[in-house]
C-alpha cells in the first residue's frame, strides 16, 4: 500500500533540486555529501534511492564536459523535457507572466527570495521551496504540480534518461506513483523552431502582371506547443 501520510523529507527534496541544476564543478564536488544525505534520510523507496545514488556517482565520475553537454541537450533543447513548469502549462501565452509573479510572491510570503537570474517556475526552485515547508504543506504543494512532473518524467523515460529517476522521486515524495503517461512525440528542434520560407518562396513565375507589386501572405508556422494547440 502506498504511504499517504506526509513524509518530512527536506534533505531529499534539496538533493533532487541539486540534481536538476547545471552539473558544474561545485555540484560534482558535493556529490558524495548528496549521496549521504539521501541515505541518511531514507525517505524514498530503496530501489529509487539506489537509482539516484548511481546517477550522482555517474555525474561525479564521468567526463565533466560530456556530463554538462548531456544536461544542456536534455533540458535546454527540448520543450517536452523543459524544467520550466509554466512552459508546460501556459506555453508562450500571456498567462505565464502573471503566474510567475504569483509564484514568486508565494516564495516571498514565506520569507524566501530568488537569486538574480533564477526563475520561480524552474523545478529545482520549486523543490527547494517545498523543502522549507512543513511536511503536509510540502506534499500539497508538490501535488499541485504532479501532472507536469509526470509529463516530464514520461518524456525522460522515453529518452531512456537516468534523470527520469529524479522526477519519479519527486512524485513519490508527493505521495504519487511514478507512472508513465502518453505524451505526443516531440518534434525535432530544427522543425519546431523553423520559420516559413520568405514570402512562401514566391517568384514572378506564373504571375499575371509580374512588373506590378503582388499581394503576399506571411504565415507563421504553428508549433504543437503554442497556446491552443493540442497537447
Amino acid at each position: 500500500m502506498f504511504n499517504t501520510k506526509p513524509t518530512p523529507a527536506p534533505h531529499s527534496l534539496r538533493v533532487l533540486a541539486a540534481l536538476l541544476r547545471y552539473p558544474d564543478a561545485d555540484f560534482r564536488a558535493a556529490a558524495p555529501e548528496l549521496v549521504q544525505a539521501l541515505r541518511a534520510e531514507a525517505a524514498l523507496p530503496a530501489a529509487r534511492l539506489e537509482e539516484l545514488c548511481a546517477l550522482l556517482q555517474h555525474l561525479q565520475r564521468d567526463d565533466p564536459f560530456a556530463v554538462e553537454a548531456d544536461f544542456v541537450d536534455l533540458f535546454d533543447r527540448g520543450r517536452g523535457t523543459s524544467l520550466l513548469l509554466f512552459e508546460h502549462i501556459h506555453g508562450d501565452s500571456r498567462d505565464r507572466g502573471p503566474a510567475m509573479v504569483d509564484l514568486q510572491q508565494t516564495y516571498e510570503q514565506a520569507g524566501l527570495y530568488l537569486s538574480a537570474g533564477e526563475l520561480p517556475d524552474h523545478l529545482a526552485v520549486v523543490l527547494e521551496f517545498a523543502s522549507t515547508q512543513p511536511a503536509r504543506e510540502a506534499r500539497d504543494f508538490l501535488l499541485e504540480i504532479a501532472h507536469v512532473v509526470r509529463a516530464v518524467f514520461s518524456a525522460l523515460q522515453r529518452r531512456q534518461s537516468p534523470y527520469a529517476s529524479v522526477l519519479a522521486a519527486a512524485l513519490e515524495l508527493a505521495g504519487e506513483r511514478a507512472e508513465r503517461v502518453d505524451i505526443p512525440p516531440e518534434p525535432e528542434l530544427d522543425d519546431d523552431w523553423a520559420e516559413p520560407e520568405a514570402f512562401g518562396g514566391c517568384s514572378i513565375a506564373g504571375q499575371s502582371r509580374p512588373e506590378q507589386p503582388q499581394p503576399i501572405h506571411i504565415v507563421r508556422k504553428h508549433s504543437p506547443h503554442q497556446p491552443g494547440a493540442q497537447a
